[in-house]
């Protein structure tokens, strides 16, 4: 019976994720409209988006290999799994044990190395600036985010999620300038992976700015679906790193009880919709970047991850 709880419990997170991603990327769109002064569309649009790309038929180019056809299951898969293994609502779960921060950058590493070369495959222009693109920012986001990681192991001890939000929960952490720095880093490299202003701006397809949607140009139908519903639940894995990291408040880490777990989902859904109605307002306060300024963007999160990681390292010395 215990069993399948703690399978019910998983599938629950699993399955979660999946159900509410859609509805965050409903909510960021539906909260820069207002902020623009526009109705903009309701905030399930996104669901209703994929259903009615799910039921149209994907158009192939004749030069497209296998790997044009495969890429989209593969960054929907390999997204879904690193979401999924994100401790949202509980600690401590079945398949907690492979919730490690190492392997969730290279699962994202994985589904973005894939997208890259399926903008490559059909041989278009647009699907070759977008690869290079995002192989560019790739080169400077991940570094930073492996900096990222190591300051928040060396905090807690481990990189593994479910230890870590259980450590920062329970212990006795307090406010520490270089988590402060280490959040900052992680705020800039998940604006820049996810494709989000100022490195780029999801509502546009002008070739001189687009670097994810460069990339999907040439999708559709069902294929399209699974990459839009992929960017939907990139945004909800960041978001939920972002909690599980720095604001693991009201997650059930020892008391598994109904009550306790009902209080972690409701936590959770709190603090996500919180973040998708920021994302926006910080959105509309600055204007897009110009390509050639994203090593800076990038650079500070990168030097602020390096000093949280060389703040620790001398604070242990003393």
């Amino acid at each position: 019976m215990e069993l399948i709880l703690e399978l019910a419990a998983q599938t629950v997170q699993m399955f979660g994720v999946l159900v509410i991603a859609p509805f965050l990327l409903g909510i960021t769109r539906k909260v820069k409209a207002r902020l623009l002064r526009r109705i903009g569309p309701p905030m399930f649009q996104p669901y209703r988006d994929l259903w009615k790309l799910m039921h149209k038929e994907a158009v192939l180019a004749h030069n497209a290999s296998w790997l044009y056809r495969v890429a989209p299951y593969c960054v929907f898969a390999t997204t879904w799994v690193a979401a999924a293994l994100v401790p949202t609502y509980s600690t401590g779960l079945i398949f907690s044990w492979s919730a490690d921060l190492i392997a969730i950058v290279a699962l994202l590493a994985t589904g973005r190395f894939a997208l890259a070369l399926a903008g490559m495959d059909v041989g278009t222009a647009f699907g070759g600036i977008g690869s290079s693109r995002e192989m560019m920012i790739a080169s400077l986001a991940e570094p930073a985010m492996l900096l990222v990681v190591f300051t928040v192991a060396l905090v807690a001890g481990t990189t593994q999620l479910s230890t870590i939000a259980a450590a920062f929960t329970e212990a006795h952490v307090g406010l520490r300038v270089s988590l402060g720095l280490a959040l900052f880093a992680f705020v800039f490299v998940g604006i820049a992976e996810n494709a989000r202003i100022p490195i780029d701006n999801p509502a546009t397809h002008l070739e001189l700015t687009m670097v994810h949607e460069a990339m999907v140009l040439e999708y559709s139908g069902r294929h399209l679906a699974m990459i839009e519903a992929a960017a939907a639940l990139k945004l909800t894995l960041y978001f939920s790193l972002l909690v599980c990291l720095f604001a693991p408040f009201g997650m059930a880490t020892t008391d598994r009880s109904i009550a306790a777990l009902a209080l972690g989902g409701a936590a959770y859904l709190a603090k996500i919709a919180l973040l998708a109605a920021l994302l926006p307002i910080g959105e509309t306060a600055v204007a897009k970047m110009r390509v050639f300024r994203y090593p800076i963007f990038l650079g500070g999160a990168f030097a602020a991850a390096a000093l949280a990681v060389f703040l620790l390292f001398v604070s242990r010395g003393l």
